[in-house]
């Protein structure tokens, strides 16, 4: 019989090799080092396998749990193969597979998030394909681990992450409409390597700032991408929402940007004061781009915004390297420049759509920060602009409650 020990010892040979357990149980390790349970048996007087899962995903004593309950089927005259192809079919036909309560919970999900987070959230589930057949209330933790190694395996230690998250997010829904009896998705604490956090590169010296901004003066290329190029750090929005801008969005003359709740990240409405600066561009690019519905059409049709990358490849083309400055990086500019200025974290938290947990408090927060929202906004477009000018600008630093 084999142990854990032996199976940790065992090499990869030339070709697949099996290595036996008990009663018709035994581990299939391929050339390239992987480990499969196998069950071997015979019904109606024909040899048949099950598949167990991999190891370590699937431990020893589970693989002999598994295969002590297809024996069990066998000895009342059924065939463990069938019993479980009818299980799924069953499954299937009531919505009780995972693919079946992961759609059911993404269609939820259609309006209540930002559109591009629910297109990553249906490529996510899709990358779980290997569930979508399996009932919902018999999947394992090892089955879900093993579905996240495949894409662990490539390195995208922050994606696996976010799959979990999201395979979590169904299972909560099975087990909140009846159709499972817990999220397994619990037992994998510390299984997955953990991600490397990640920054955003930005430049927030203002010597530095007022380089890039000269910079992106005489960009040479598309009047729409210059114009968005030319807005981010006034807006410091993601760029996400100043790629996709709508004409409807804006009122000019009222200086605001009212960004919808479906197409913020938190699912919230935001508003946008514009200084001055930033009207003005809109207001030059309306008159080339005005006849449509994106202030910031593709150049590839008029019924699309910039594509994702296109305000990256823009600073690519000035010179800043990846390493150096993204379109992302503008908002941690404007983070750090305005708190070194005394600006309240809160003001600026709110300016930057960072979702305030307290829901009272939130709406407390937006009627009491627009006021001083809109004077930092035009504040913050000063600076930028003597920055460009080349002024060497001391900070302002704003009074405080504390040293008022």
């Amino acid at each position: 019989m084999l142990t854990d020990a032996a199976i940790r010892r065992i090499k990869p040979g030339g070709k697949v090799r099996k290595h036996a357990d008990a009663q018709g149980l035994y581990l299939e390790v391929t050339p390239t080092a992987a480990k499969y349970w196998r069950m071997k048996y015979r019904f109606a007087g024909r040899e048949k396998r099950l598949a167990f899962g991999v190891y370590p995903e699937v431990s020893l004593a589970e693989a002999r749990t598994r295969r002590d309950e297809a024996r069990a089927l066998l000895r009342d005259g059924k065939d463990p193969s069938a019993e479980r192809r009818a299980a799924r079919e069953a499954a299937a036909a009531v919505g009780e597979t995972f693919g079946a309560v992961a759609q059911e919970w993404l269609d939820r999900q259609r309006g209540a998030m930002a559109a591009a987070t629910f297109e990553k959230a249906r490529w996510m589930i899709g990358q779980t394909m290997k569930l979508h057949v399996r009932p919902i209330r018999d999947i394992t933790a090892p089955e879900v681990l093993s579905v996240l190694r495949a894409v662990e395996f490539g390195g995208r230690h922050e994606t696996t992450h976010r799959i979990k998250q999201r395979i979590g997010q169904v299972m909560r829904y099975a087990v909140a409409t009846g159709r499972a009896e817990r999220d397994v998705t619990a037992d994998l604490r510390g299984a997955l390597t953990a991600p490397t956090s990640r920054h955003h590169p930005a430049i927030i010296e203002p010597a530095a700032v007022g380089e890039l901004l000269r910079a992106i003066e005489g960009f040479s290329g598309q009047p729409a991408t210059h114009a968005a190029l030319r807005l981010a750090p006034y807006l410091f929005q993601r760029p996400g929402n100043v790629r996709a801008m709508e004409w409807t969005e804006l009122d000019l003359d009222g200086a605001e940007w009212r960004i919808p709740a479906e197409k913020m990240k938190m699912g919230e409405a935001h508003v946008v004061p514009l200084a001055k600066q930033a009207v003005a561009i809109l207001r030059d690019i309306q008159a080339i781009t005005g006849g449509g519905r994106y202030c910031f059409p593709s150049n590839r049709g008029k019924g699309r915004p910039l594509s994702n990358n296109t305000l990256n490849v823009a600073l690519r083309r000035l010179g800043f390297d990846k390493d150096t400055m993204t379109a992302h990086g503008f908002r941690a500019m404007a983070s750090s420049l305005l708190n070194e200025q005394g600006w309240s974290p809160d003001v600026i938290e709110r300016q930057l759509a960072h979702a305030e947990r307290n829901k009272v408090r939130a709406a407390y927060n937006r009627a009491q920060y627009m006021a001083e929202r809109r004077k930092m906004m035009q504040a913050w477009a000063d600076y930028l602009d003597a920055l460009r000018e080349g002024a060497q600008v001391i900070p302002f630093k704003r009074k405080t409650a504390q040293s008022a």
